[in-house]
């Protein structure tokens, strides 16, 4: 096993070198695959004609896909822009989504019914509200559970948000307990009994000796969106084989609602707002690096996930069996720091994350520690899963739109890892203003042109030496999506 693992490592230490265009797998194994029935396709909003979608597959010519002028717009006159890869993949393994999406009040909750004014009403008697919504998915080792995911998480955050569409509209404290009786109507949340019968006790005839956590309106949303990526994992999981759905996805997705940007990211994708100049990062990345401890913590806890063949702990190096009884610098999951310990024979095992950077890896294998998908993902040629330290869960952060003054140059940026890869926060925040003031303040396209520019300078110029940036450095060779979303909402630029 160990022979296997290091001639992994090895292949993929020698197709990352100087020089080289990432190899074919950078995050995971597998064969490539989409749902089945369903052949290359692109987001749908595109509308991309049978001959665009010939060129948006072409690895030699990479042109840039964006949605056309004359077509239809997408939400807040948002821009989009993307780019197949360099021939690390037969297709494009990213896809995004884009959608207004609908939340209707479940119907099964008891109690009073809320009036029409808190409970949202529209026109024809439908309760609810409206989230927009933004995601991209950057696939590896195929394309399906990407594919998946773009056409099934917003539904699946929206069926999460039912049960709090009366309760995100009413200023009062969230209720700690829900209460359901299919054989009334409409229902109005209430608080747990704190008698033993069905009654509901009036607050000032009960001690107050029980503690209660203060939740917010904002935490429920980010709890719902947080289920929807379980939930959206579970089914990918479920289907997997019916659908012949192989490999995984980073999933990076925003929400707006009611006055609040959800940016929620599992995986190496990332999301930054610029505000009047100001940069303010909305994700991070979830590599071996970044969640070492946690994997480490892990692996320690369950020692039989490393199938014997992997130690939790970390080293500078890989250690030789001649340095058995030595003392050597590592750290443990508790540690950020380094100490000295005295080297034994299962430290000679293969370490569970390995690599720096770009290049390390969790079992030798996969670059991305969260993200959906991967159900089936093993060590090279072992019958050890490493989706058990995979998470699904994405951290979500909120941004408040109503305590600032936003100009029609505030914009959120949302990209896949082959942005990022070669340009930094510094660098898009420089072409997002570059582009922007060459526009007129109320041209919707002026959001798609900086997206395109964005995807353009990521990829670079096709010289002899490959993909070349404008410093001459290797430009990006892997897939890139961008969105670029005002901040001003719909009312200042549509």
């Amino acid at each position: 096993m160990l022979l296997r693992v290091r001639a992994a490592v090895a292949q993929l230490v020698a197709g990352l070198g100087a020089g080289a265009q990432p190899p074919a797998e950078p995050r995971g194994g597998g064969d490539g695959g989409s749902p089945a029935g369903a052949s290359f396709c692109r987001p749908a909003f595109l509308q991309l004609t049978p001959e665009e979608l010939r060129r948006a597959d072409d690895h030699a010519g990479r042109a840039v896909q964006r949605p056309r002028d004359g077509r239809r717009r997408l939400p807040w006159s948002t821009g989009y822009a993307e780019v197949i890869n360099a021939g690390k993949s037969q297709h494009n393994e990213d896809q995004a989504c884009c959608e207004v999406v609908f939340v209707e009040r479940r119907p099964s909750l008891r109690g009073r019914p809320p009036s029409r004014e808190s409970s949202g009403e529209l026109d024809g008697g439908r309760k609810g509200f409206y989230f927009h919504y933004w995601a991209l998915f950057d696939g590896h080792a195929g394309s399906g559970a990407a594919v998946m995911a773009s056409k099934r998480l917003h539904l699946h955050i929206c069926e999460q948000l039912r049960d709090l569409v009366d309760i995100l509209q009413d200023p009062s404290p969230p209720p700690i307990c829900l209460l359901h009786d299919t054989r009334a109507g409409p229902a109005e949340p209430s608080r747990v009994p704190l008698t033993e019968d069905d009654g509901e006790v009036p607050n000032d005839a009960v001690p107050r000796f029980h503690l209660e956590k203060a939740v917010s309106h904002e935490s429920l949303v980010i709890g719902a969106i947080e289920n929807a990526f379980k939930h959206m994992d579970d089914q990918i999981e479920q289907e997997r084989s019916s659908q012949r759905l192989s490999g995984g996805c980073c999933a990076l997705a925003a929400v707006y609602l009611m006055g609040k940007f959800y940016v929620a990211n599992a995986g190496d994708s990332r999301a930054i707002i610029i505000r009047n100049g100001e940069i303010i990062p909305m994700s991070r990345e979830f590599t071996p690096e970044t969640e070492r401890q946690r994997l480490q913590f892990l692996a320690f806890l369950r020692p039989e996930l490393l199938g014997k063949e992997f130690t939790h702990l970390e080293f500078p190096r890989r250690i030789q069996p001649k340095e058995l009884g030595r003392k050597m610098l590592y750290r443990d999951q508790n540690m950020n720091g380094w100490a000295y310990k005295k080297i034994e024979e299962d430290d000679l095992k293969f370490p569970l994350i390995y690599g720096e950077g770009k290049k390390a890896r969790v079992m030798a294998t996969i670059g991305v520690t969260r993200g959906l998908g991967d159900h089936d993902l093993k060590v090279f040629s072992s019958n050890i899963h490493i989706k058990p330290f995979l998470s699904c869960f994405p951290e979500v952060r909120v941004y408040d739109l109503t305590q600032y003054e936003h100009c029609p140059d505030d914009v959120l940026v949302l990209g896949t890892d082959g942005l990022w890869d070669v340009t930094n926060d510094k660098e898009v925040a420089g072409v997002v203003m570059e582009v922007l003031t060459s526009y007129e303040p109320n041209d919707p396209c002026r959001y798609t042109m900086v997206a395109q520019e964005l995807v353009v300078r990521s990829r670079g110029v096709l010289k002899e030496r490959g993909w070349r940036l404008a410093n001459d450095k290797l430009g990006s060779g892997d897939d890139i999506s961008v969105f670029v979303i005002p901040l001003g909402g719909p009312g200042n630029y549509t």
